[in-house]
This record gives C-alpha cells, sequence and structure tokens, in this order.
C-alpha cells in the first residue's frame, strides 16, 4: 500500500515485477549516458550481441574527459580523444541521440538535461554517475549507477532495485543573504553525517526550499548522495512548471495542461507517511566550507575547526586523519585560511545562477595577486546565456579564466587537476583525499560566490563581508 510520498507513487507507476528476494524490477523513463561509463556497458552488449532497447530513451553527452582550455580535436589527451570517439561510434550504431561538442547542446550530464527539458516531474531517471540524484530536483527520483547496470538499462531499460525508505527534510523559514543552497546541503550533511541517508530517499521541503529556485533545488539534490541517500528529490510546483514550460523536449503547448495536471497529483499527499522526519532552521544556516575529507566535515565560516576531543567518538579518527591532511589545527578559525586555486563549476554549481552570484561578488575586484581562478560554464547553453549577460566579461575583468563547458576541476579526469599541496576553494561536490588530481591537494567545498571571496582575498572569506 502506497504511503502517499511521491516516492512511492513514481515507484509503483513504474514497476514492471516483484522479483524473487524483494526486488523490483523498475522501468527507467530516461536514460542519460556520458563517455567514461558506458564503453564497457557497450562493450558488453555487443558481446552478446544485443542492441539498445529503447534508444530513443537514451540521451548522451561528453563532459568528464573534455578539456576546457581548447576543445579542437582531436584532444591532446590519446585515451580522452578515444573515450570521445567511442561514445560517438556507438551513439551512431544504435541510433542514439548524442549532444556532442559543438552542437549546443553539450555540457555536463546533470546540467543538459534539465535545461533541454528532458528531466521532468514523475520520471525514473538513471545514468552512470553518482550525481544522478540531481534530477530528483523536478519531483523524479533518479539514481547513480554502476556501469553493469548502464549495460542493463541499454539492453533492457528497466533495473533490479530494492525499494529505499523516505525521510523528509523539512527546511523552516529562508536563507538568509549570502547564503545559498550549496550552504544548507552542506550543513544538512554535516548534521546528519555522510552514512545517515543509506538506504534512504530524502524529500526536501518546508518554507524554505518551496522559495528555492529549480537551479537551487538541483543544487540540493545533487548532493543529497553526499549523504548516503540513493537519491534526494523535491514535490512538484509552479517553480518546476514554469522552469520546464517552453523547453526544446518538455511537453508543447497542445499537452501542456494536462501534464501540469498530471505532475501536481504526484506530489506527495498532505497525510503522506514518512519513515523518517528531520527538521531544519534556514535562517540560522551560515555560509559553510568544509575543513575535511569528506563532504560532512563543514562549519559555518565564522566557525573554527573542530577539536577532535568535542566530536562523536565515531568521528574522530577520520577527523585526526583530516588534521594531518589537510594541515589544519583543532580550533584554527576557517576564515582566514589562504587559497591557491578557486575553481567555479561543476554538476553543482555551473548553472546560470551560480555564475551570476559569483559574478556579483567579483564585479568591480580583482582577484589576489597569485591565486589561480577559473570559470566553467556547465553546458554550451550556459556559456551562451552568460556572455549574453556580459559575465564572461566580468569575470575576466577581474583576473578570472574564462573557460569551456565540462566537468573541469571537479574530478580528475582531464587537464584541470591541482598540483602538489595547493589548496582550492571551489564549489564541486567532493572534497576526498586526491579528488582534484593530486595525491596531496587539498579541497575547500563552498558556494561560488564564496570562491569568489577566496579569489579576491586570497583565503576563505565571509561573502556577506562583500555584499
Amino acid at each position: 500500500m502506497s504511503s502517499g510520498t511521491l516516492y512511492d507513487k513514481v515507484w509503483d507507476l513504474h514497476c514492471v515485477a516483484d522479483l524473487p528476494g524483494g526486488a523490483t524490477q523498475l522501468f527507467i523513463g530516461l536514460h542519460l549516458i556520458h563517455e567514461v561509463t558506458s564503453p564497457q556497458a557497450f562493450a558488453a552488449l555487443h558481446d552478446k550481441g544485443l542492441s539498445v532497447r529503447c534508444p530513443e530513451r537514451t540521451v548522451a553527452t561528453v563532459d568528464h574527459i573534455v578539456p576546457t582550455i581548447s576543445q579542437a580535436r582531436p584532444f591532446s589527451d590519446p585515451l580522452a580523444e578515444e573515450m570521445l570517439s567511442t561514445l560517438e561510434r556507438n551513439c551512431a550504431r544504435h541510433g542514439i541521440t548524442l549532444n556532442g561538442l559543438g552542437s549546443g547542446r553539450q555540457g555536463i550530464v546533470h546540467v543538459i538535461a534539465p535545461e533541454l527539458g528532458l528531466t521532468q516531474p514523475g520520471m525514473t531517471v538513471a545514468c552512470g554517475d553518482s550525481h544522478t540524484s540531481t534530477h530528483g530536483a523536478f519531483g523524479a527520483i533518479a539514481f547513480g549507477i554502476g556501469t553493469s547496470q548502464v549495460r542493463d538499462v541499454l539492453a533492457s531499460q528497466s533495473l533490479a532495485m530494492s525499494k529505499l525508505k523516505v525521510r523528509r527534510i523539512w527546511v523552516e523559514n529562508r536563507l538568509t543573504d549570502g547564503v545559498f543552497a550549496k550552504d544548507l546541503i552542506l550543513h544538512v550533511i554535516r548534521t546528519l553525517g555522510v552514512k545517515a541517508g543509506v538506504g534512504y530517499a530524502y524529500e526536501f521541503a518546508g518554507p524554505a526550499i518551496e522559495v528555492l529556485s529549480m537551479e537551487e533545488r538541483m543544487t540540493l539534490c545533487n548532493m543529497a548522495i553526499e549523504g548516503g541517500a540513493r537519491c534526494g528529490y523535491v514535490n512538484p510546483d509552479q517553480i518546476t512548471f514554469d522552469y520546464l514550460k517552453g523547453r526544446a523536449e518538455a511537453p508543447d503547448s497542445e499537452t501542456w495542461d494536462r501534464a501540469v495536471a498530471w505532475w501536481r497529483s504526484l506530489a506527495s499527499n498532505d497525510e503522506a507517511i514518512f519513515d523518517d522526519e528531520i527538521r531544519f532552521d534556514a535562517a540560522s544556516i551560515a555560509p559553510t566550507v568544509t575543513w575535511g575529507i569528506t563532504p560532512g566535515q563543514g562549519i559555518g565560516v565564522d566557525e573554527r575547526v573542530p577539536i577532535s576531543e568535542q566530536l562523536d567518538p565515531a568521528d574522530r579518527p577520520i577527523a585526526e586523519e583530516a588534521y594531518r591532511y589537510m594541515d589544519l589545527a583543532p580550533g584554527q578559525p576557517i576564515e582566514g585560511v589562504p587559497i591557491d586555486v578557486c575553481f567555479i563549476g561543476s554538476c553543482t554549481n555551473g548553472r546560470l545562477s551560480d555564475l551570476q552570484a559569483a559574478a556579483a561578488v567579483a564585479r568591480g575586484r580583482h582577484v589576489a595577486e597569485g591565486i589561480k581562478a577559473f570559470v566553467v560554464p556547465g553546458s554550451e547553453q550556459v556559456a551562451r546565456a552568460a556572455i549574453k549577460e556580459g559575465l564572461d566579461q566580468v569575470f575576466r575583468e577581474a583576473g578570472f579564466e574564462w573557460r569551456e563547458p565540462g566537468c573541469s576541476m571537479c574530478l580528475a579526469m582531464n587537464p584541470d587537476r591541482l598540483e602538489g599541496s595547493q589548496i582550492s576553494a571551489s564549489s564541486s561536490n567532493r572534497n576526498f583525499k586526491g579528488r582534484q588530481g593530486s595525491a596531496s591537494g587539498r579541497t575547500l567545498l563552498m558556494s561560488p560566490a564564496m570562491v569568489a571571496a577566496a579569489a579576491i582575498a586570497g583565503r576563505v572569506s565571509d561573502v556577506r563581508q562583500l555584499s
């Protein structure tokens, strides 16, 4: 019997069969692929003589390995060139739409699907990338999957999955000036921990969530996975519908009203039963910065690095490891920590509103001497929109580099990498050891506006003081 949550409604609508052992064969409405996790999946299909079951429900782009300084082909990295060429061949062979470089629709997979209107309420979405949870912002249930599961979806358009429990994250009031969705999700993960969501889907709800833009909601859901949740979602509402209307792949004018009526019906009922609920106060959250080696090791910019004795005993070993790796002392203020590299971009914070927030800080100021700062739009569409507003010029005049779209320094799969023990202020989603390309490189996660503030000051700074 359904609990009345959106998660249960969408799950039940996509259930193909109940499998032995309690799992469900779940139909996948939208399958997104890219150049990194698809080659082996296609090879497995070819070995078995199988074709792609529903090529019209599979959409491809290139993002992880593409360089951002020059995207001229062939790439200087032969492995990257081969991965891109392999995806091109596989898409052509199976009739899959590929949003390639220069198509006008290329970009990070979790940026282009929403902006094209591919991601819609009530969908099941899968992609060979953990941050597929992003798409839950639209009232979809979206899962990151492994390469063998990419193969399964290509072959059958379905997955064998076990149903999750649902935890509601209720957020009262509103975020204050200088505080963004990135700060909110870092605060949630800090409070609950990186494993608290294991076995759960997170429903983000409450007054603070209802006023967030779609791009802010995407940031929130993007990092649900960093709190252990398999997916995160927000109930669809008028903000969702206004964002989707008129987009390339959204319902047309003749079917629009019918689509919206159905989408509205999917939202969790007022009497929905949740497995758990945790409440937060948005007004109490400060700009948040990670100090350690997991997204859960975060503090307000006006706080100090926690002292081991003040932490839960279970958290002390990784805190001690983080002190050593990050070269930060317990009790040290996070504000004022020197920065070497500042990166604005990623599937978490590479959308137009992210660039607008950072540009508002950068305008009329200049990057501190010795700081490498660069901006990477999340897609070709984002780049065009930003250039139309003159944001690229704002960043260039402030001393930032303006790059081509891609995943860039979010992860070490392209030329954008930290060197040695450099410390970066990053708007991306993970601060694991070596995540940004150097075995000793250090990452501080924060909002795009906070990254811009760090670039201007050359150190971690409270963006509210610049505003």
